[in-house]
């Protein structure tokens, strides 16, 4: 007896159908959901008020910075000694703001006697704006512009702002002496894709940061800083990034460190660092 179109048969791959269906709209509704609501994923700002955020900057001994329109773009330290020997432009990673890396401020201080700048991103602290791929490089374009021009320029990148200091390093290359970065990646679409492996994240993902890609443009000293136990932004990518640049590089390897303990660094770290990348590129 031939039971290929039997009724149970039939039930069954009706409800087979049924069941594939259903996952293939779920599966679209969370790829969409995913889409609509990825940069509040992607981008996680603190919010003070200009009130709070001075009164952290004088605890932290900056002061605001200011576009040629008067309008704060961030924070500054002038170095102890002026004229100052070079200035470094800080770009931070997700979750922090200006007024939080004072840290960077005093370590390369210690080390060099460098103005230090550090951007603040729109939508962070009390900046206006929203946070995007567009909006942090329109920041950052605004900002190289209102570092002074009469000495070297040097960039520290922090998690989401490496992918920020690799667009200014390949935008601005005869600008930009070299740079140091921590906790890189090669491009946000694969560290994404490493979080999300089940969604088609190249064909969602609308802010990119593809590191590398600007890098190619940039032929300074590049130093980079990868940590084994990073789970936020995995060591791998980092290393993907340290291996496609072709100009002069350092990698510096930590694995008992997280995303968070690898920007922890000594000062002898420090002078070692500023060394590297004042070292001028062959």
């Amino acid at each position: 007896m031939n039971h290929t179109d039997s009724p149970a048969r039939k039930r069954r791959r009706f409800r087979l159908g049924r069941w594939l269906r259903s996952g293939l709209i779920l599966y679209g509704l969370l790829c969409l959901g995913c889409a609509a609501l990825q940069r509040k994923m992607i981008y996680h700002p603190p919010h003070l008020t200009p009130a709070q955020n001075e009164a952290y900057a004088r605890q932290a001994g900056l002061e605001r910075w200011r576009n040629a329109e008067g309008q704060p773009i961030g924070f500054k330290r002038p170095a102890p000694l002026q004229p100052a020997a070079g200035s470094v432009l800080v770009v931070y990673g997700n979750g922090g703001c200006a007024v939080g890396c004072s840290r960077y401020a005093d370590a390369v201080q210690q080390a060099a006697a460098w103005d230090v700048y550090i951007l603040e991103y729109p939508g962070y602290a009390d900046r206006p704006g929203s946070p995007s791929e567009k909006s942090l490089f329109a920041a950052a374009d605004e900002a190289i512009r209102h570092v002074p021009t009469n000495a070297p320029l040097y960039l520290i990148g922090e998690s989401l702002g490496t992918g920020v200091a690799c667009y200014l390093a390949g935008t601005y290359p005869d600008r930009i002496a070299g740079m140091i970065l921590f906790a890189p990646y090669n491009c946000l679409t694969d560290v994404a894709q490493y979080h999300m492996p089940v969604l088609p994240v190249r064909w969602l993902l609308a802010d990119t940061f593809p590191a590398a890609d600007y890098l190619n443009h940039f032929h300074g000293r590049v130093g980079i800083l990868v940590a084994g136990q990073d789970r936020v932004v995995p060591e791998k990518f980092g290393r993907r990034l340290y291996a496609s640049y072709a100009g002069p590089k350092q990698l510096w390897e930590f694995p008992p460190d997280n995303h968070w303990s690898v920007t922890e660094r000594s000062p002898e770290f420090w002078r070692q660092a500023v060394t590297f990348i004042q070292t001028p590129a062959n």
